[in-house]
């Protein structure tokens, strides 16, 4: 996937509205370089003077170990996909009888994989929904990482409640569209496509499938283009999107 290193910059300019990211602020690069979510690990400290704490591959594999390394550190913001942050959150129980060991993190950002907001209940019981900021942002490598957000707080974990991923980010347009390219009504659902400044220049070499993923888009100016995400979704009546799973799943 071919993405300008300018989408990268726009990506932080525009997200750094909802997190104030600064130069004490301490991250983890816990994920491989070539997982997407690293683009946004590495370069958020080194963009805005903070400091980056490269996490051994063996403290990955182990949450005691890196809740370890978390209240050793001092980390500020911490990336997760969901599946290792209920890891996180199990460990941190056990370890502690429910004191919190994660008193430093001001954000903990949401990503790779679909959340389920209702196993964040004891999460919440344990720290409030004050501090720290939990945000869940959808994305792909295609539109640069990150793609909408949506602060998170208790009342997002109803049981059997919705997967909510939020609203675009500012310089982003998503559209819910059915197979013939036409919005559909709030609660209905459809696939997801993505316009505005994120979006890559296509797949180096794949003339025909950047064709098929990399769309004119109907709803913005002559020859801009849309991303076909694959993704299911459907609008709440807050104007919020709620992720539903894949379209070919």
């Amino acid at each position: 996937v071919v993405v300008p290193h300018g989408n990268v910059v726009r990506l932080f300019s525009t997200a750094q509205r909802h997190f104030g990211f600064g130069p004490d602020d301490v991250w983890t690069l816990f994920h491989s370089y070539a997982f997407d979510f690293s683009v946004w690990e590495l370069w958020g400290p080194l963009l805005y003077g903070g400091r980056l704490v490269v996490v051994p591959y063996t403290v990955s594999r182990s949450p005691a170990a890196f809740l370890d390394l978390i209240a050793r550190q001092g980390v500020t913001v911490l990336n997760q996909t969901p599946s290792a942050f209920y890891q996180l959150m199990d460990e941190e129980t056990r370890q502690d009888g429910g004191a919190p060991r994660t008193a430093t993190l001001r954000h903990v950002v949401f990503g790779g994989e679909a959340l389920d907001p209702a196993r964040l209940r004891d999460w919440f019981a344990l720290h409030g929904d004050e501090r720290p900021v939990l945000s869940n942002m959808y994305g792909i490598t295609e539109t640069t990482v990150h793609v909408t957000h949506v602060a998170l707080d208790r009342s997002h974990t109803a049981p059997h409640g919705p997967s909510a991923i939020g609203i675009p980010l500012a310089d982003l347009r998503g559209h819910v569209l059915d197979t013939a390219l036409r919005p559909v009504p709030p609660g209905v659902v459809g696939e997801l496509y993505v316009a505005g400044a994120g979006l890559a220049r296509g797949y180096l070499g794949r003339h025909a499938l950047t064709a098929e993923r990399f769309v004119a888009d109907p709803f913005g100016p002559a020859g801009t283009r849309m991303y076909r995400t694959g993704d299911l979704v459907r609008l709440l009546p807050d104007g919020s999107l709620e992720y539903i799973g894949r379209s070919d799943h």
